[in-house]
């Protein structure tokens, strides 16, 4: 039924509950599987401007978080029955709900799968809803794993 799946991957244990998910979901039907770390610039900028160091540093520690986090998809594909192909990709320079869109268009998936952090009330006013935001502009089905 699915042939590129699109796990949308933060290193969370939310997210790495769906990466189970996402692994056997993508090892059931024979599908590709693609790694996206979603690197969010936004949160830096202001801070930045006064010393472009500091958003060097920062960029550098997310795409060392983001090796991390594939490192633990990668381990999932090769655990248990076949092996899973997969791909790993990281996504800058938008947000991160963007980007997760954005590179599901790019790749042609068929399928987005992505953590719930649960968050309610106040701080998911706050923070926002990555996933409510991909859910309202995604063209493909969006699975979220709890």
């Amino acid at each position: 039924m699915f042939k590129h799946i699109l796990l949308a991957t933060d290193g969370s244990a939310a997210s790495d509950h769906a990466a189970r998910t996402a692994v056997d979901m993508a090892r059931v039907h024979g599908a590709r599987l693609t790694a996206l770390y979603a690197v969010d610039p936004y949160p830096y900028l202001g801070i930045g401007e006064s010393n472009p160091l500091g958003f060097q540093a920062y960029m550098a520690a997310a795409h060392e978080h983001a090796g991390q986090a594939h490192a633990k998809v990668a381990a999932l594909c090769l655990e248990g029955g076949a092996p899973v192909a997969l791909e790993s990709t990281v996504a800058q320079d938008l947000s991160a709900a963007e980007g997760i869109v954005q590179t599901a268009r790019d790749e042609g998936a068929d399928l987005i799968v992505m953590g719930s952090h649960g968050r309610t009330g106040l701080a998911r006013l706050v923070v926002g809803s990555v996933v409510a935001k991909v859910l309202a502009t995604a063209s493909v089905p969006v699975l979220v794993v709890r």
